[in-house]
């Protein structure tokens, strides 16, 4: 599942964000990169350390602890702290795929990247190239979205991001251990969970089979979920 999240931050936090960023200190992306990985990317990344990567982390992991869609697409079980990363002068990565476990840097804690998440932080208008592109089995993806929305994508998918030939292309990225770790049945889930919302807000909300659908949904929830 390929899925939009608009309006995850404010236009206030958005320009506190950006206020921060630029700032900061950036380092060599690759610090945080795999073997393979390492040899395709070409950016700048804020330390995972920084205390405007953890401030603006907190701030993320906040407002996505309040966007219903987020949480019903994703059913977080464990969201690694959000990192920071700023593409320019040509800065790219190349095909890859992301690794499946992560370590929470100074803690003992492994996610597994059941899903990944880009938050947008420069509108298109400010850079050129910089496309997210994303393959599944219905071909490659383009994704490009205003500042303050993101995109959330199967971890297991290949993806890279073509080359900034003008501005920045400045965005938070990070991963999302979900309660259901099968994008299949997690897709079904939320398809369902729409369904419910749909039929409960729009149409006959006291109708019996809306009690019906809400239990099939808990109970597939139950049979599929690792907490």
């Amino acid at each position: 599942m390929l899925l939009p999240i608009p309006n995850v931050l404010t236009f206030e936090q958005i320009t506190q964000a950006r206020q921060a960023l630029e700032q900061a200190d950036w380092v060599d992306g690759r610090v945080t990169a795999g073997h393979q990985s390492a040899r395709a990317k070409d950016n700048q990344q804020l330390a995972e350390d920084h205390p405007a990567a953890r401030q603006l982390g907190d701030m993320i992991l906040s407002s996505l602890g309040q966007n219903a869609l987020f949480i019903s697409s994703a059913l977080p079980l464990h969201v690694f702290p959000p990192l920071f990363n700023r593409y320019q002068g040509g800065h790219s990565f190349g095909v890859h795929v992301d690794n499946a476990i992560r370590q929470v840097q100074g803690s003992g804690r492994r996610i597994r990247t059941d899903l990944s998440a880009t938050l947008f932080l420069a509108d298109p208008l400010e850079y050129d190239g910089g496309e997210l592109v994303v393959e599944d089995t219905y071909g490659a993806h383009e994704v490009k979205l205003p500042a303050g929305h993101m995109i959330l994508y199967p971890a297991t998918s290949l993806h890279q991001v073509r080359p900034v030939t003008r501005g920045a292309r400045v965005a938070s990225f990070f991963w999302i251990q979900s309660m259901v770790r099968d994008d299949g049945q997690r897709t079904l889930l939320f398809d369902l969970d729409i369904a419910i919302q749909r039929i409960s807000s729009e149409t006959t909300p006291n109708h019996p089979s809306v009690l019906q659908l809400t239990g099939v949904y808990h109970n597939l929830l139950r049979r599929w979920a690792d907490a």
